[in-house]
């Protein structure tokens, strides 16, 4: 069932709510959480139907947020809420809000938004693209306790990615860092069933993919070893190698599909590693509404970092391999040259 609201305010569309939910006779709402996406008419389509796919794990109340572009300088003055709401199979196993913010209006979408939110019940925001340079002090993020952003949907992901790192708050996560879930379960599945040190390590895939990136700066986080980053022809993470005192374990993926994983002294196994479409990567994160620390911890390592042993302290003036120091040897170097980027970026909006 589909309503049509033009011109109306939070207040007729919670009374649009309850007046289908009750004609298709499911007065009692069986939601979990409210989702609100923020996205643009381009990408509107691709984010809801993710959500909707989504919600038959989680039934929720999915609110999109589309912030119309004004042409004229009296349209921008002019503020204009219209609304579409879905309810039953139209919206998945929830309900879903599509609100277009005309005017004025689009800068203040959080009060119209706050009406809207389930009460009682944890809040996501996720931004498909276009994501703030700070997702926790964004009017509309400081209303969730999840924030969820993509650094792969960014014009330059990795200055993206040093960004988020710079900026993450508890309830901050990257879609860029689900998709590696399962290789992250592989790789340490592999070193419970092979009890060696691991002494280097070397991570392959796409130029310029975060998720490539957050791999390595995880496996230099934990394991507290120098992790080489190289490059390949994808699609996406091809492969990861893990130097131990027992022998290299390999995990490779040419194809996007179907992984070999290859450890000494073992045969060669087959392992399943497709890569996930939106639905079911938004899906694994709306399954926690805790704070990611594993993340956190990745993705604040610095991108600068790597190919140097995790462990080593930022003052021991060892030289990289040009010969010369970096110039963000620190993490605090790193954050704010991220926190500069994030200044700027935000500026230019």
């Amino acid at each position: 069932m589909k309503i049509d609201l033009t011109e109306t305010t939070s207040s007729k569309i919670n009374q649009a709510l309850v007046s289908a939910r009750r004609a298709i006779g499911t007065p009692a709402i069986g939601m979990v959480l409210t989702l609100v996406i923020v996205t643009d008419e381009e990408n509107a389509y691709d984010a809801l139907k993710a959500a909707s796919d989504s919600s038959r794990e989680h039934p929720s109340r999915i609110i999109a947020v589309i912030k119309r572009v004004s042409r004229s300088p009296r349209s921008r003055r002019d503020a204009r809420l219209d609304a579409e709401v879905r309810v039953g199979s139209d919206s998945g196993t929830g309900e879903t809000v599509v609100l277009r913010l005309h005017g004025e209006l689009a800068n203040h979408a959080q009060s119209v938004v706050l009406p809207l939110l389930l009460p009682d019940a944890p809040v996501v925001l996720w931004w498909p693209q276009d994501a703030p340079a700070d997702p926790a002090k964004d009017p509309l993020g400081a209303l969730a306790q999840r924030r969820i952003t993509d650094t792969y949907s960014a014009a330059r992901p990795l200055d993206e990615l040093a960004v988020r790192g710079a900026t993450y708050s508890p309830g901050d996560t990257d879609l860029a860092w689900t998709r590696i879930t399962p290789w992250r379960s592989m790789l340490a599945a592999a070193l419970d069933q092979q009890a060696a040190e691991v002494v280097a390590a070397t991570v392959e895939g796409e130029s310029d993919n975060p998720s490539c990136e957050l791999l390595a700066m995880w496996l230099a986080d934990r394991l507290g070893v120098p992790v080489e980053r190289t490059h390949s022809g994808g699609p996406g993470l091809t492969a990861v190698r893990m130097e131990t005192r027992n022998g290299v374990i390999t995990l490779h993926r040419p194809d996007g599909s179907l992984a070999t994983l290859s450890m000494q002294g073992q045969p060669d196994r087959g392992v399943a590693l497709k890569r996930r479409e939106t639905a079911e990567l938004l899906a694994e994160e709306l399954r926690r509404l805790d704070p990611d620390n594993t993340y956190a911890s990745a993705v604040k390592f610095g991108l600068e970092r790597l190919g140097s042993t995790a462990a080593k302290p930022a003052e021991s003036g060892e030289a990289g391999e040009s010969g010369e120091k970096p110039a963000s040897a620190t993490p605090a170097a790193t954050a704010t040259a991220a926190k500069k980027a994030a200044a700027k970026r935000a500026a230019s909006k």
